[in-house]
């Protein structure tokens, strides 16, 4: 018996199988958790500046290796989004409506 006789090859397919991102995350993948309702979206094209978009994939990154559940970049740009415009909706209170107002 060789050495490579007593390697064993991986199976692909196999349900049990460890996730690599669980394991270097630390975090275990759920399987269990009930899957999230459709909803329908549309692709959206933004220019954003380099500098910008090399902030948002570091953050996006880092919150990865910190544990937080962000399933992907899209997820965590439209919650920020959310974030904006529910800030806009405040009105004078705004503090992205300050920045504008502070730009002039």
């Amino acid at each position: 018996m060789t050495a490579s006789d007593s390697k064993t090859i991986p199976d692909f397919f196999d349900e049990k199988r460890m996730d690599p991102v669980s394991v270097a995350t630390g975090r275990p993948a759920s399987k269990l958790a009930a899957p999230k309702p459709a909803v329908p979206k549309r692709k959206a094209g933004f220019y954003f500046s380099e500098a910008l978009l090399d902030r948002f994939t570091r953050k996006f990154h880092q919150l990865k290796l910190d544990g937080v559940p962000v399933e992907n970049k899209s997820v965590l740009a439209e919650m920020a989004l959310h974030f904006a415009l529910d800030d806009m909706d405040r009105g004078e209170a705004s503090q992205l409506l300050k920045r504008f107002d502070s730009s002039k």
